[in-house]
């Protein structure tokens, strides 16, 4: 491990908290395109709130930079940039291609060059190996072999942090396998898991995704089904899960850069191969209209209270993707407030965790700075902690609907719930 110098490629949910660990005990250098990025953290502030200032400074040996000559010196490179899809729902893998002629044009004879990245299996080899030979010059597992050891980072989440959570190793000789297992296992507490190989730890990660996704996607089903038989989902979730061995899911959005997106990476590879997934595609279909579905159940109550549809003020608690993360990307919350948008309601967006600027460049909306007056429809959209602390009675009235989205709210207090 001393004689290791890692480069971390892309600095943001994943990157940032490894290359902070790494930072601890070896040499290591944070990469990022962003300016604007490096230059909070080299400052101690970190956007994604994932890495306190305290645990920033710690990080001795750890520095930032964007500039691609100052990663020379690595012979690590570790990989941690976004795989995001398209407006088809296709794989972009436009910015994984891109780190990868980055790092490219830096490797030398001896590297090693680890992926965390969720992508298709046969991604690393297929797709990235090529970039990397094209820009460097050298040859694959002669002149420099390849890793991939897929992220696990749960954004928000200050229990399950990087060194908690179980890590999957490989590597493209059994050689290589065995340094990327080593290196890990330097800082990951919970220990690690050497996979037979690149393609299977590949697989593995994408499908850990594809079963939450499904498994979501069955849930909200039955809210779908019990809705129109006038039945409380979560009372019959909550009766079921006293068997021992019910599976325990919730329905609700499922957005995101992990859930909703990554099934999708699957079923492209496999159309590839001839094969048209149908389970995988199905539960894709149910997740992604849960939001029309919720703007439409609150139309139809604001109706049958006799409350004006168009032009009524909505507001909207929550844009981000999650509770208690200020991440917005592919958040579904815009699938509600898109939906009610086309009944001529107005809708006001409340959310202490996001950034204004960039859910202004993302979703075209202007955030208001905190709820004011009374509305025609509250939309409960993310269990943030900050709103255990609003009284919504404040906010409503007689004729008012209240949807809790996340089923936290007491019963007595809502209309109708997910």
């Amino acid at each position: 491990m001393s004689e290791n110098k890692i480069a971390i490629i892309g600095l943001g949910y994943v990157g940032l908290p490894l290359a902070v660990e790494f930072g601890k005990k070896v040499h290591t250098i944070g990469f990022d395109i962003n300016q604007l990025r490096i230059d909070e953290l080299k400052n101690g502030y970190d956007r994604t709130l994932e890495v306190d200032s305290e645990n920033l400074s710690s990080s001795t040996r750890l520095s930032f930079t964007c500039k691609l000559d100052e990663i020379k010196e690595a012979n690590i490179f570790i990989v941690t940039v976004p795989t995001p899809i398209d407006k088809n729902n296709r794989p972009d893998l436009t910015p994984l291609l891109k780190a990868s002629e980055t790092v490219g044009k830096v490797l030398k004879k001896g590297d090693i060059v680890i992926y965390e990245s969720t992508v298709y299996p046969g991604c690393t080899e297929d797709d990235c190996v090529p970039i990397l030979e094209k820009f460097s010059g050298l040859k694959f597992n002669t002149d420099f072999y390849c890793g991939y050891s897929p992220e696990r980072i749960n954004p928000g989440d200050k229990v399950h942090t990087v060194t908690k959570i179980l890590k999957i190793t490989s590597g493209s000789t059994p050689e290589v396998a065995e340094k990327v297992n080593q290196l890990y296992s330097s800082i990951i507490t919970a220990g690690t898991y050497k996979a037979a190989s690149i393609k299977v730890a590949e697989a593995a990660k994408v499908i850990e995704n594809c079963q939450r996704d499904i498994n979501i996607a069955f849930v909200n089903e039955l809210a779908l089904i019990f809705d129109k038989m006038n039945i409380d989902t979560l009372e019959v979730l909550q009766a079921a899960g006293t068997k021992w061995n019910f599976l325990h899911f919730r329905p609700g959005l499922v957005g995101g850069h992990c859930i909703g997106v990554d099934p999708y990476y699957l079923t492209h590879k496999a159309e590839e191969i001839g094969y048209h997934s149908q389970v995988i595609l199905a539960g894709r279909k149910i997740n992604d209209n849960m939001g029309a579905f919720i703007a439409n159940k609150i139309v139809k109550l604001l109706i049958k209270k006799g409350a004006k549809v168009n032009n009524a003020n909505a507001l909207v608690l929550g844009i981000t993707f999650k509770e208690n993360c200020p991440d917005i990307r592919n958040s579904k919350v815009i699938d509600i407030i898109d939906e009610l948008k086309e009944f001529g309601i107005n809708v006001h967006v409340f959310d202490p965790m996001a950034d204004k600027h960039e859910v202004k460049k993302e979703y075209g909306i202007d955030m208001i700075d905190r709820p004011e007056g009374k509305y025609e429809a509250i939309i409960l959209a993310v269990s943030h902690k900050e709103f255990e602390q609003l009284n919504l009675k404040e906010f409503s009235n007689s004729t008012s609907v209240v949807y809790d989205v996340k089923s936290i709210l007491d019963k007595s207090l809502i209309d109708a719930r997910l």
